[in-house]
């Protein structure tokens, strides 16, 4: 009998990604799918079976791994954090965890939602463990090199990023010549990288002192835990950056997620966009 582990699915194709490469080692994945947020086409990826569960619903998703025999469980794709304080209805066990929350941001609600599942028997793993060969490397992905104001841009952007990511407001700012133009918080990256677009757009025909193309800079917390929250970019992430008007993304090399590997840097050499690792 294959051993088993449990897929806990939010949007997005990373855990679809997870889910191939689990079954493509042998394992039978028991998938509990977030119904606000999973993709449809879960239910077509092999799962030995799949449950859809209300993302307040944490009290079911222990008994549904609890039944399957499941005692090892990834977290994969995204959960939109202004889902879970706005209409999600939760059952008793996620309320009363809410509650005991000291400050309601990713790391304590997740870290407290892992520990939970601990205490019943169910280990969260990191949710890298089926894809370490998409994790980003380290130097220049894309043939373009940065230019020098580019290259000023990213060193700001990280100072930046870095300094918010302490305290896990967001994991991604958009800079324009070494000035902070929008910083991620519970909208989630794309958004960003749009409302930053928006705002220079608001400055075309303004005798502005700022250039128009913009620097996304993408980073691991100081202390990431790659069981949840991993930074995540794939080829939608190009095209929005292209439609902003942004033209260098800089990550954490081997602690960013590029979902469909080298299509990204494709995607990105087409739109001209540099992307460099450190």
């Amino acid at each position: 009998m294959a051993e088993r582990i449990g897929l806990i699915a939010g949007n997005g194709s990373f855990p679809l990604l997870v889910l191939d490469a689990a079954r493509a080692q042998g394992f039978d994945v028991i998938v509990a799918a977030i119904k606000e947020e999973a993709f449809p086409e879960i239910e077509s990826h092999g799962a030995k079976a799949v449950h859809w569960l209300s993302l307040g619903e944490l009290s079911r998703l222990i008994e549904t791994f609890q039944r399957a025999g499941v005692r090892r469980a990834i977290m994969a794709g995204q959960v939109k954090h202004k889902q879970i304080f706005s209409s999600i209805r939760p059952d008793w066990r996620l309320a009363k965890l809410l509650l005991s929350l000291g400050t309601r941001n990713t790391d304590s609600l997740l870290g407290a939602v892992a520990k939970t599942l601990a205490d019943e028997g169910i280990i969260l793993e990191n949710s890298t463990s089926f894809l370490e060969p998409l994790l980003a490397p380290a130097g220049l992905l894309t043939r373009r090199a940065p230019t020098p104001q580019e290259k000023t841009s990213v060193a700001y952007g990280r100072a930046v990023a870095r300094h918010l990511a302490q305290y896990d407001v967001g994991q991604t700012v958009v800079v324009a010549e070494s000035a902070c133009v929008a910083v991620e918080a519970m909208e989630g990256t794309d958004a960003t990288i749009e409302r930053a677009g928006q705002i220079m757009r608001t400055l075309e025909g303004d005798a502005s002192t700022l250039s128009r193309e913009l620097t996304v800079v993408k980073i691991a917390k100081p202390n990431q835990d790659m069981r949840f929250d991993v930074p995540v970019v794939g080829v939608k992430t190009i095209e929005v950056m292209r439609r902003a008007g942004a033209t260098c993304l800089a990550l954490d090399a081997g602690k960013c997620l590029l979902l469909e590997g080298t299509a990204i840097v494709t995607a990105a050499d087409s739109a001209n966009i540099i992307m460099v690792e450190d």
